[in-house]
This record gives C-alpha cells, structure tokens and sequence, in this order.
C-alpha cells in the first residue's frame, strides 16, 4: 500500500499538481513534510531528470539479431 501511495504522489507531482493539494490529499500535517518527502523529485525534475513513466512501463527494448 505505501508502495501505491508513493507512486501516486510522484505521479500528481510531475504532472503539476500543487504540492498543496498533494499533501491534503496524502493526510500530511503541512505541505512542508510533504515536501521533505518528495523534494528530490521536484528538485529532479527541474533538472530534466525525470523519465517518463510510459518509457519505463512500456515493452523491454530487443536487440535486432546481428
């Protein structure tokens, strides 16, 4: 279950949903524990490290036989 949550609230987040509303949504006492929590990916996903969740989900890479 906390594996779901976390995803959800990385998902919200990269998608641009006000930390605000993430961290009401989550039950945290303040936006500011929240943030304690996820900084590293909004600090990631400033710098363009994020990756795109449907890359990481979607069909394995083959290797074309030489």
């Amino acid at each position: 279950m906390h594996d779901l949550r976390h995803t959800w609230a990385t998902l919200a987040l990269s998608r641009g949903v006000p930390l605000e509303v993430v961290s009401e949504r989550l039950g945290h006492a303040s936006p500011t524990i929240t943030l304690g929590i996820y900084r590293h990916l909004l600090e990631e996903e400033r710098r363009g490290w994020v990756l795109n969740l449907s890359e990481l989900l979607g069909k394995p890479r083959t290797n074309p036989q030489a």
